[in-house]
């Protein structure tokens, strides 16, 4: 534990949420004292609560509540947005552009509070749409962002509040840090209901066939699209790494290893033990066609990179959905 780590108070916005839940665990585990979590949802549909920590159920879209989340702290965390898997965010346009009212007011009220280091949860979705049209995606580096076409609706959100986070930055000497996420997955997230991205759908999907013994699941799309899926401990360590570095240019933490959904589809039978009957729904939401994080930057600033292979980060979320669903 850094005995540093006692003086320094730290808000985490979305706290309620996949990764914010984790990232409030690891703080904890850190030795930090002074922890204040907010989330939108009611406690009990948070993820992962700690007790120990200040957690405060507020929406951070008003400028008074984010000045509750910020007033008193050193370092802030943004994890907070309306999102979810494809599904969602091809549906949900509008409620994907209003997020930009949580950065916004947090921003002025992390200014007025002198906060000192400022964390903003972008995404890949930001990249240009003409640089993910094909399955062979070479990895997208972070000049890929310009000329601008991103995403629509929950994209453009992101690349507009990335732009925010600079100019509060170049104007009021905030240090922010913004990373482009792509595919975080792993345990204590969204599995069903319609936000879950792929690890967790396919997961779901294939444990529910060996538990029906009806070995067929619905694949959106041909199954040909590729992604890579970063597991969630590699996105903690790598958010935090970014929000002490001196690195204020956004920046790419995901996985290189890039699969198709067949192939993400193949690793989930493998560990389920099980074969199934794909059906394919051309007519599903189903994203670029394309997208991978290409690690050059992040290797040459770091000298690090998330490492951990999608066999292994999918056999713990498996695991963790399984159990779930048996409950």
């Amino acid at each position: 534990m850094n005995n540093s780590n006692k003086s320094v108070a730290v808000a985490v916005a979305g706290a309620g949420g996949f990764i914010g839940g984790h990232l409030v665990a690891k703080l904890i585990e850190q030795g930090y004292s002074t922890i204040r979590a907010i989330d939108i949802k009611e406690l009990n549909e948070w993820y992962q609560v700690h007790p120990e920590v200040d957690n405060r159920v507020l929406d951070l879209k008003s400028l008074s509540n984010a000045r509750e989340l910020t007033d008193g702290m050193d370092e802030v965390y943004n994890l907070a947005a309306d999102m979810g898997g494809m599904g969602f965010i091809e549906n949900n346009k509008a409620l994907c552009m209003l997020s930009s009212l949580i950065n916004t007011h947090i921003l002025m009220a992390a200014q007025e509070s002198n906060i000192e280091r400022y964390f903003y949860a972008s995404s890949a979705c930001v990249y240009a749409a003409d640089k993910q049209v094909s399955t062979d995606n070479p990895g997208l580096k972070e000049s890929d962002a310009y000329p601008a076409m991103p995403e629509d609706g929950y994209g453009w959100e992101k690349l507009f509040s990335e732009r925010m986070c600079r100019h509060f930055m170049e104007d009021y000497g905030i240090k922010t840090r913004v990373a482009r996420y792509h595919n975080v997955y792993g345990p204590d997230g969204t599995w069903d209901g319609g936000r879950e991205k792929a690890p967790a759908a396919i997961c779901r999907k294939v444990i529910e066939a060996k538990l029906s013994g009806k070995h067929e699941i619905e694949v959106w799309g041909d199954g040909k699209q590729t992604r890579s899926f970063m597991y969630i401990d590699d996105c903690i360590e790598g958010t935090q790494m970014l929000l002490h570095s001196d690195v204020i240019e956004p920046i790419n933490i995901g996985s290189d290893e890039m699969v198709s959904i067949n192939q993400l589809v193949d690793i989930a039978e493998d560990i389920a033990d099980i074969k199934v009957k794909r059906n394919y729904n051309l007519d599903a939401p189903k994203g670029v066609r394309g997208r991978s994080s290409d690690n050059t930057l992040i290797k040459e600033l770091f000298d690090w990179y998330p490492s951990i292979t999608l066999r292994d980060g999918l056999e713990e979320t498996y695991k963790w959905i399984y159990d779930e669903i048996e409950k």
